[in-house]
């Protein structure tokens, strides 16, 4: 596994401390993102071609839906 060093925060971070956002790291062979407020825990880590076509899922896919990484493409 890539571990990133330097993360920065996401621009659509929530109100007032920002403290509702994601951290996102990359490298040049991967792309890294974990919950600003808990780094220590679980992070979700794709080969760069994969991160733009999770993230367009994300955007398309209504709330309360479970994607389908495989699907998406």
């Amino acid at each position: 596994m890539v571990t990133p060093c330097i993360w920065r925060k996401s621009s659509y971070s929530g109100g007032g401390e920002g403290n509702d956002c994601v951290e996102i790291a990359g490298s040049p062979t991967h792309i890294s993102i974990r919950d600003s407020k808990t780094p220590a825990r679980a992070t979700l880590t794709f080969p760069t071609g994969a991160f733009t076509p999770f993230i367009e899922a994300l955007k398309t896919t209504s709330s309360g839906d479970v994607l389908d990484p495989l699907a998406a493409g």
